[in-house]
């Protein structure tokens, strides 16, 4: 299998076959069970989880360039594997740049239900600090789940957040949503805190 596999994704083009070579053996081991079966109980593995977004972001822009120069069995094989990376990330992304591309290939399929899966899953897998990182993105219903998974977090975690400057902002959007919409009096402390402190500086 690994020889065929290996001759479809050069047919995938450069960045694609690039991804995969720059892959060690274990990872390319998983996608290639992926493509055969579901896969159950993996452990953890970071380097793994990088290498098979490097993949899947790779094969995602193949699949956009597709039409024209891949023949139907070819464009096949290309989502099946895109599918297979998804699917092994699906459980295993601990990092912003995983749950974007999740979170794109759900939105653009409509699969609402993989949408609120992702979602439930990102206060338990993601720091603080990558769901800011999602709450930058330009995809404006990333955003929006990424703020509303932060405006769920403890308060005085998003305080601590305040202090780095680049994650300040999204915090204190955070921050408004609990004490606007979620009716937090602490968070409302904190940010009447973080006006009283911005008109003081003004004023000196």
């Amino acid at each position: 299998m690994e020889k065929s596999l290996n001759k479809t994704i050069e047919e995938f083009g450069e960045r694609v076959a690039s991804a995969w070579q720059g892959m060690r053996p274990t990872t390319k081991r998983l996608v290639e069970r992926a493509l055969q079966t579901s896969l159950t109980a993996i452990p953890y593995d970071a380097r793994a989880e990088w290498e098979l977004c490097r993949l899947l972001a790779a094969l995602e822009d193949r699949a956009k360039e597709a039409k024209g120069n891949l023949n139907a069995e070819q464009i096949e094989a290309l989502m099946r594997m895109a599918d297979a990376c998804a699917a092994i990330l699906h459980t295993q992304a601990r990092s912003a740049e995983s749950f974007e591309l999740l979170f794109t290939r759900a939105l653009r399929a409509k699969d609402f239900k993989k949408v609120d899966e992702l979602a439930d899953s990102l206060l338990t897998r993601l720091a603080l600090s990558e769901i800011s990182e999602l709450a930058r993105s330009n995809n404006v219903m990333i955003r929006a789940i990424a703020f509303e998974t932060l405006a769920q977090a403890p308060t005085s975690a998003l305080v601590q957040l305040l202090n780095d400057p680049v994650d300040a902002g999204v915090a204190r959007i955070a921050l408004y949503i609990q004490a606007e919409e979620y009716g937090s009096e602490e968070a409302r402390w904190v940010i009447e805190a973080i006006e009283e402190a911005a008109e003081v500086e003004l004023d000196s």
